[in-house]
This record gives C-alpha cells, structure tokens and sequence, in this order.
C-alpha cells in the first residue's frame, strides 16, 4: 500500500495519533482506542447498518512462542440458536478490528457464532508490524482449535472464512487439518499474486538475496492497494480510517514468504477436499479471479461453489456499492445455512 495518507473529518491531534510508530503492538492497541468511536460513526453500510445486540467479546491468547494474540467473537442475541463456528481468518495488512466488525455482525446476525484473531505481527497482536517470518499455519490452528472447544460452539459444525492472503492461510490450514472443518469460504483467495502487484523477475531475485542479509527491512515497492482494490471512491477513502493496517513497504522477508506461499499452494490445489465456496470480483488486480476458477476446477471436493461477480475489484465486502456488499454476505450465509442443514 502506498504511504499513509492524512486521515479526512479528523483533527490534526487525532492524525498526529494516526501517524505515530506502529511496529509495536502497545502503540497499535492505543491507536485502536482513539479511533474506535470514529470508525464506528462512518457513513458506511457496514457500520450503518449493523444489527443491534450482537454480543462481543474480546481477549488475549498468548500462543505457544509467547506472543499476545488478540481474539474477538460476536455472537447472535440471546434467544437466537447458535448454528456453526465462522472462524476468520484476515489478509495482510489488515485486521479484524475494523471493516470486519460489520460483517460479523451481519454473519452473527444469521445465527453464527464468528471468531476473529489478528496474525502476529498485524492488528492488535504482538509481533513487528507487517513482518512474516514463517507463513506456517500453526498459531491459526493453535488458537482455533481452542475457539473449537468454547461452550457455546462445542460440537458443532466449524467453518473457515478466509480473505486475500488470509484464503491461502485457510487452505493451508484446511491441507494441514483435512478432517478438522466443515467447510472453506474464500473471498478473492491469495492463492497467486497478480502479476500487476509483483516486481519483475530480475528485482524479485535481488528482493530474494537481500531478505536473508536484512529480513526486516522494508524496501519491496508496493502500489496504492486501496486504489486498486475499492471499486468506490467514497469508500475508498474510508480505508484511511483502518489505522492500524500495514501501510508501508513490504519488508523484504514478507514478501518472499507471500510469494513462497502461493507457489506452494498453486502446486497443492488438487489435494483441496472441502467443501468450498469462492467468492472473487471479476476485474481484481490484487488477487487474479483466474487463479480462483483454477482452483474451482482442479479441487478434488465433490462439493464446491464459484461466484465471480462481474466488475467487481478485490475487496468485494468494503469496496463496492451498498448492494453488492450485502448480496456478497447473504451469499456467504445462504452457503453456511445450506452446509449446516447438510450435517
């Protein structure tokens, strides 16, 4: 994503805020807290149109190399019957604090109980802002397998939900942990970097070379994500209220293990078993909807779904029009409902 921009409607104290130094999780929990009511108070329908009385909750897990992983649940209202488990599962960048808190509530809302845990390194959880050291699956499965034996869900059927980079966390995990989920959503699934979005040839070699000197630094050229990835202008500009977010230049151990990462699951689709949806907008350059249909055709599962919406860029639940966002979630929804009558 390109540089930080000004933040719009705020004050200069509350951008100063923005700004300040995020490698860190305490400055990043801070900065979460001032903008949280603003968020909250944007004309977006995410925000607009949230369904009263969910019940949240949020927590820290410290998993097994000893960092604070932020959790989060929003559950239906009392009185409404749990049907299934949506454990999400954030691309990079992002964080589950923020666009998300609107589709889970609309999820919840249909009767799930969703959970959320930001990636070390990204959102409110420990670890270096933006950097990938490992992309292994085992603090996802650490922390969901404990999401799995919360009372409210126990025993009931559990669902991976996975955006952009976090569609290739899910299937990974769904290839580690084959008999563990009862199904995968994937929205505009990272399981291929769009060439638009990689350097070319001879610099990803360089890039290469120069993560092993100096793995942290943040030197891979990046382009404005929020340009190419929100269809509408006047969400577009809400992006800049995601403070939190990764914003900066890849850092060059980042960008190898994402690249790694894709190559490894371009050359496992064909193991994929699921039960599987996918979800992509049909002229994404951040993620290639070619590489969705790829993945539609050569999974093994008997049981899958492919939806390209036509127009549509990446961020098909906060970037596009009112209407298009909603038909999106009543899809996802209308799929766990049909997949939680099967059991």
């Amino acid at each position: 994503m390109a540089k930080k921009k000004a933040i719009d409607g705020v004050s200069d104290e509350m951008n100063a805020i923005a700004f300040q130094n995020l490698d860190h999780a305490p400055a990043r929990r801070r900065v979460r807290l001032a903008f949280t009511q603003v968020q909250q108070q944007l004309d977006h329908v995410m925000f607009k149109m949230a369904p009263s009385g969910i019940r949240t909750e949020e927590w820290f897990e410290t998993n097994s190399k000893g960092q604070e992983i932020f959790c989060k649940s929003w559950l239906p209202k009392p009185g409404v019957r749990i049907k299934a488990a949506v454990c999400f599962v954030h691309g990079y960048d992002d964080t589950c604090t923020f666009f998300f808190e609107g589709i889970a509530k609309r999820i919840a809302a249909s009767g799930y109980g969703v959970y959320a845990i930001d990636h070390p390194g990204f959102g409110l959880s420990e670890g270096l802002h933006g950097y990938v050291s490992n992309f292994n699956v085992d603090n996802i499965i650490e922390q969901y397998t404990k999401v799995k034996g919360r009372p409210e869900v126990r025993g009931m059927p559990r669902f991976l939900l996975g955006q952009s980079m976090g569609g290739a966390v899910a299937l990974k995990v769904h290839l580690k942990e084959q008999q563990e989920w009862d199904g995968v959503v994937l929205v505009a699934p990272m399981c291929k970097i769009s060439a638009e979005m990689k350097p070319p040839e001879p610099l990803q070699k360089v890039l290469i070379f120069l993560s092993r000197l100096m793995p942290k630094a943040k030197l891979v050229p990046t382009k404005d994500l929020a340009k190419l990835a929100f269809r509408d202008p006047q969400k577009r500009k809400m992006a800049n209220y995601n403070v939190i977010s990764y914003s900066d230049q890849t850092r060059l151990k980042t960008a190898v293990e994402l690249l790694n990462a894709t190559n490894e699951l371009e050359s496992q689709v064909e193991k994929v078993s699921s039960p599987l949806l996918i979800l992509h907008g049909g002229v994404d350059k951040v993620t290639d909807p070619n590489i969705s249909k790829f993945l539609y055709e050569k999974a093994t599962s008997n049981d899958k779904t492919l939806k390209i919406y036509v127009g549509s860029y990446h961020c098909i639940l906060e970037g596009e029009s009112d209407e298009r966002i909603l038909e999106v979630i009543d899809d996802i929804t209308a799929w766990l409902d049909s997949h939680c009558a099967v059991r």
